[in-house]
């Protein structure tokens, strides 16, 4: 991003700040001139009788404030998630992988050692996940394939999700389900539909193109959907087929993602129901989504084309990562207007207006986001993208662990592994009532979305019961071993 969009958005911050400000000392101006009124009267030994008009007066003023001026109530719940844990027989070591691409006709000695050394690079450990027909020699791709993927990531974790709630699929109001590179017909959505026999009325939806980003952006989806249905459930799935996205060339800048995107789902359950407060798990406080689509560089950063030889794939140029910092930072700098403390703001216009007015060479000041939030979701996107997010954020090992550890258990898995980071938390017991997540989303686009979410009860047992439960205590690990 160039100097001048970074002050424009700065400016805008600032006077998002103002008008809060403004309209705080607005109230707190209406709540003296009562209490003056109050002391006035007492004082000067009126008559009671102006002492219950005022009160009324001031009563009725916050009343209208509340229910006429302000936005209605569009409080969004987690009741729980789940995530897939794929069957042993997927599991993928690097041995594994590398042998059999080592077999493959179309793949030359510089293509596997390339794709070897992305594997080793990548923060991946042995215990990731493929698909059944990506360990076929050569793999299959086929639309019956990708649809029994669909079978086999989706179903077991719905089924998961609708025992642990203790809730049917006819209690389901609304129906979102993502996945980026795989759009069949009839629809991923109505798989589901029709699998668990769902009301004829619910309302489902399918996102598909939206990268890595999809599941915050269909929380964000759920959560304007119910603010015009009261009392209703919304569940999403969310998911990566890979039987459809194999890339059969040796194109290297096409190569990396069969080498990082692995096997994983999610199921999440939302709801706007009062009764949720006492027994869901979060209360969603902020969404924001922002996006770079515009700009020629970030849209062709992460693009699916066919190769010189016809084969499709997904092409990562090189200036992936200064794309995807600076879509991160638009999305963070608007934010910051809504979840950071006023000192943190202070400092940071502070340094704004140096460096516009006083000293151009001066550093922006970067905010502390730990100040205002207790956990992070990151990217699982691979090693260096952590790091870069993470030093952008100027977060320390622990705040990344979550992300780090997912990538080394389960690999990139597209728009699920932000709730495989959330369990990962969960089994650790560090999520405490009143702690606040942000989840953040990056997908191709490029688009950036941010879920930051307020824990509402304690949350124990976790480890006993997620997808973390039989690996929890060997995390975390660090260069592959144990952390003591």
């Amino acid at each position: 991003m160039d100097e001048t969009s970074n002050l424009a958005i700065a400016d805008k911050l600032l006077l998002t700040r103002f008008s809060s400000f403004f309209t705080q000392f607005i109230d707190l101006s209406i709540l003296l001139a009562f209490f003056s009124l109050q002391a006035f009267f007492i004082l000067a030994k009126i008559d009671p009788t102006y002492h219950f008009l005022s009160a009324s007066s001031f009563l009725l003023l916050a009343i209208a404030k509340r229910y006429i001026f302000s936005s209605p109530s569009s409080a969004l719940y987690l009741v729980d998630f789940s995530c897939l844990k794929p069957p042993n027989f997927c599991r993928v070591p690097f041995s594994t992988y590398i042998e059999h691409a080592q077999m493959l006709d179309f793949l030359d000695k510089e293509s596997v050692d390339f794709m070897a050394k992305v594997l080793t690079h990548s923060g991946q450990g042995e215990q990731t996940y493929l698909p059944p027909c990506i360990h076929i020699i050569p793999p299959k791709s086929s639309h019956r394939e990708a649809i029994n993927e669909v079978h086999m990531a989706l179903f077991p974790v719905f089924e998961d999700l609708l025992s642990k709630t203790k809730i049917s699929p006819t209690e389901i109001d609304v129906l979102i389900v993502n996945c980026s590179g795989f759009c069949p017909a009839p629809s991923l959505s109505s798989i589901i539909v029709n699998k668990y026999s769902m009301r004829d009325d619910v309302k489902s939806f399918n996102i598909s193109g939206m990268g890595c980003s999809a599941s915050a952006l269909a929380i964000d989806m759920a959560h304007n959907i119910l603010k015009t249905h009261k009392n209703s459930n919304a569940v999403i799935l969310s998911t990566e087929i890979l039987s459809t996205g194999w890339y059969p060339g040796k194109q290297q800048t096409m190569l990396v993602l069969n080498c990082i995107f692995r096997m994983g789902a999610a199921a999440i359950l939302v709801t706007n129901k009062k009764e949720a407060k006492k027994t869901a798990k979060y209360k969603l406080l902020h969404t924001l989504r922002t996006q770079r689509a515009f700009d020629d560089k970030g849209y062709y950063s992460a693009f699916r084309e066919e190769d010189s030889d016809g084969f499709t794939g997904v092409t990562l140029r090189r200036d992936l990562l200064q794309v995807a910092g600076e879509t991160l930072r638009s999305n963070i700098t608007i934010l910051g207007t809504k979840i950071l403390p006023y000192t943190e703001m202070i400092l940071y216009a502070i340094s704004i207006t140096k460096k516009k007015y006083f000293d151009k060479s001066s550093e922006i000041y970067v905010p502390n986001f730990k100040r205002a939030v207790q956990h992070f979701c990151l990217p699982a996107s691979g090693k260096p993208v952590i790091r870069e997010i993470g030093k952008g954020l100027k977060l320390g090992e622990r705040d990344m662990e979550p992300a780090m550890m997912t990538l080394h258990r389960f690999g990139n898995q597209s728009s699920s592994s932000l709730w495989y980071e959330l369990g990962y938390m969960e089994a650790k017991d560090r999520v405490k009532k009143g702690d606040k997540v942000w989840q953040l989303g990056m997908g191709s686009g490029p688009k950036c979305n941010s879920l930051v979410w307020e824990c509402l009860r304690p949350i124990c047992g976790e480890a006993q019961n997620g997808v973390w439960a039989d690996c929890i205590d060997s995390y975390p690990v660090v260069l592959g071993r144990v952390d003591k």
